[in-house]
């Protein structure tokens, strides 16, 4: 009898998610792993110490979106089944969990539903000239690859710290998975800031957030080209490692020079600029300094750092380096007086530019939307506010240091922002109000002068 309830309420249920668009299943999906993590945090055996609810809906939103903000500390508030359950939310959300539960399809079956294709394509923005197979393969090898070798590297650091082999082992593992992902969440109750000074430390951590948040689109292409599939980078590829370059290098520069305590007797000053920058644009949320203590003009730059983030199709959050590029291309052909839009000498196809503008003005408008909102929250300067309303948007994890004083109307809006954030404003919109073609066809044909 259960059994014939059960396979009913299924069939239900798959009726229902193919009805659906695939934008409103992505979200009903990440709202699920979120609603899931939520309730096996609740459970008071995985705490030492009494959580709220609210606490516990804030660090599984948090994981799952790959954020990194916290309002308490993970280490002295969850036992160790409770850090497992967290990093394992972590890493259904930096992979995603469509790219799972569709590699596992793949592997059983070696063949993609048209239904899990679909879902796919809304999770990952990819061009159109490869294979989601072959991305699949990609993103899961690499992301198990990375994290592997991550481990290893880590731990070496934690044994030289005095740690004991097990928790040496656990703490590679756990800071391995949160870089690579992006996610930022750390058993240090201080981040990184005893290792600020560690060059090899800073440079494993680095290379995974790098390697996470440039994404499995490049991964792909660096295959394609490796094992003679194509005969050249794409053109995302290449503005990719670009752009990534370019504004990595420019956030370094500005942040050394306009930071007098990373000067002034400070030897590894260049060092602490490079990471602080690193985890802004990679949206990995990690800091080897005190974030409160940063003057006015370096916040506002980390926050535009956060707010550009690095690659689509990736671990990291933010607008995404390519939407950023196409915004450069319409403003430079509007100025120049060109028809067409056209950035490094390629045209760019019109629907991409689209979903680049939507995106924009989507997420430009909820970064000032929330930031309104939590003035009226909260008691905080506007600067402080800001922020961390961007940070939770772009899924970054850096605070200033208020995220544990929030009031509970301030800590709902960041864990609904999070959730826009890692699911993608776009999709979120999309999500709640895409209508029927048949629709458009009501509307009538009008000029606009702009």
């Amino acid at each position: 009898m259960k059994s014939t309830f059960l396979a009913k309420l299924i069939r239900k249920y798959r009726r229902l998610r193919v009805k659906k668009t695939p934008q409103v299943n992505l979200v009903w999906g990440f709202f699920l792993y979120t609603l899931i993590g939520f309730l096996l945090l609740s459970i008071p055996l995985f705490h030492k110490t009494d959580i709220s609810v609210i606490d516990n809906l804030f660090t599984s939103t948090s994981a799952v979106s790959t954020t990194g903000l916290t309002t308490l500390s993970i280490i002295d508030s969850y036992t160790l089944v409770g850090q497992i359950l967290i990093l394992i939310m972590i890493q259904i959300g930096g992979i995603g969990y469509m790219t799972l539960t569709t590699y596992v399809l793949l592997l059983t079956s070696n063949k993609i539903t048209n239904w899990h294709a679909k879902i796919m394509n809304a999770e990952f923005t990819t061009p159109r000239t490869m294979k989601i197979k072959d991305f699949l393969k990609s993103a899961f090898y690499f992301t198990v690859s990375m994290e592997i070798i991550g481990t290893i590297a880590l731990y070496l650091c934690f044994k030289d710290e005095g740690m004991s082999g097990i928790q040496a082992a656990w703490y590679s593992i756990f800071h391995s998975i949160s870089a690579f992902c992006t996610a930022g969440f750390s058993l240090l109750n201080n981040s990184f800031i005893e290792f600020q000074n560690d060059i090899y430390f800073n440079g494993v951590i680095s290379f995974l957030s790098i390697a996470g948040s440039l994404g499995f689109i490049v991964v792909t292409d660096l295959w394609y080209l490796i094992s003679r599939k194509a005969k050249k980078l794409t053109y995302t590829t290449k503005l990719i490692v670009l752009g990534f370059i370019g504004l990595l290098f420019f956030g370094t520069v500005m942040i050394y020079f306009s930071e007098p305590s990373m000067q002034n007797g400070n030897e590894d000053g260049l060092l602490i600029a490079f990471f602080q920058a690193m985890s802004a644009m990679t949206t990995v949320g990690f800091n080897t300094v005190s974030i409160s203590q940063l003057s006015m003009p370096i916040l506002l730059l980390l926050t535009m750092l956060m707010y550009i983030g690095a690659s689509p199709s990736g671990t990291a959050g933010g607008l995404k380096i390519t939407t950023l590029f196409a915004m450069i291309a319409i403003l430079k052909s509007r100025l120049f007086g060109q028809e067409t839009i056209t950035f490094l000498r390629r045209k760019i196809p019109f629907e991409r530019l689209y979903v680049a503008t939507s995106t924009f003005i989507l997420y430009t408008s909820l970064i000032f939307l929330f930031t309104f909102l939590l003035t009226y929250t909260e008691k905080f300067n506007l600067q402080d506010l800001l922020f961390e309303t961007a940070s939770a948007l772009g899924t970054v994890g850096l605070s200033t240091g208020i995220t544990s004083s929030l009031s509970t109307l301030g800590k709902l809006l960041l864990i609904l922002l999070m959730f826009i954030g890692r699911v993608g404003v776009l999709t979120f919109g999309f999500a709640l109000l895409k209508r029927k073609e048949e629709e458009e066809k009501r509307h009538k044909k009008e000029d606009l002068a702009v």
